[in-house]
């Protein structure tokens, strides 16, 4: 995004070809700026205008709750009966394990390293940050929740283990960690980050909000996850993506002061019930 303030006094300051001071983070940064993301997160949630949005994403979790049981039997049929939704949805799963963000960031940091590219650099620096910030509170998340994973529920929808034990969590984690979402929140996250750091490129959302989307689907055909683990999951992504994109503060949209808005909606398609991710820029 164009108009990034200038550097911290530890940083380095770019010319871009519209005369713009971009922000150019140190190498450390993208560890450094992990506690204050994380801090900024808790000033966004718990900000009173945001009690609409987080009551929103409760009541949509509570509804997918009643019939994630009927989706994940659908999905898992769907899943086994078809040698090629198997191979797709487990091909989907494998690129939002963590790997597959870390390997990007990778790329973009040796193609900025090779052509003294400053976004790229940047752009590797945040996707790294945003996937240990966002992953960070995702775990603090499932050790507090404690649902297990519909490939081995006990009863339909899965159990709900609050402040489970750590050991057996350990011994156990599909038992204790399917809600939020870690795979989703750091698509997401990144899809954000990269997006921000090149808004000229109009196919990054679409394409990635795509990806996101079908690892969400294949992630419930494979039995990792109940479609109500994602409505927070999307919320922590996008929150964590723009935070780390926009170091220079917290955007006013996120505080609610303009009109860039993200909405999650529930809604019925086909005697289906699902949800949906809407994003306004006015």
């Amino acid at each position: 995004m164009a108009g990034y303030s200038p550097c911290q006094s530890d940083s380095t300051t770019i010319a871009i070809s519209n005369n713009d001071s971009v922000f150019c983070p140190t190498w450390y940064d993208m560890f450094t700026n992990i506690p204050g993301n994380c801090l900024d997160y808790c000033k966004i949630t718990f900000a009173t205008n945001k009690i609409p949005l987080y009551a929103g994403v409760a009541v949509l979790t509570s509804g997918l709750i009643l019939t994630d049981d009927k989706t994940w039997q659908a999905s898992k049929k769907f899943y086994t009966s078809s040698g090629r939704v198997k191979a797709w949805s487990d091909f989907f799963v494998d690129i939002g394990d963590g790997s597959s963000q870390f390997g990007l960031a990778g790329v973009f940091g040796l193609y900025g390293l090779i052509t003294s590219d400053k976004v790229a650099l940047r752009t590797a620096s945040q996707i790294t940050q945003t996937v240990l910030a966002s992953g960070a509170v995702v775990q603090i998340l499932k050790h507090i929740t404690g649902r297990q994973s519909p490939f081995l529920a006990t009863r339909p929808g899965g159990r709900w283990d609050f402040f489970p034990n750590q050991i057996q969590y350990l011994k156990h984690v599909p038992a204790y960690d399917a809600f939020p979402s870690g795979h989703l929140t750091t698509t997401l996250a990144t899809v954000i980050v990269v997006a921000e750091n090149y808004p000229n490129v109009k196919w990054i959302k679409p394409v990635g909000y795509t990806l996101s989307g079908l690892l969400a689907i294949s992630m419930v055909n494979t039995g990792i996850h109940w479609y109500s683990d994602y409505p927070l999951a999307v919320v922590l992504g996008y929150t964590f993506g723009m935070l780390a994109a926009h170091p220079e503060g917290i955007p006013d949209y996120l505080l609610g002061k303009v009109g860039n808005q993200i909405q999650i909606s529930p809604s019925i398609v086909n005697n289906g019930f699902g949800f949906g991710l809407y994003y306004s820029l006015n």
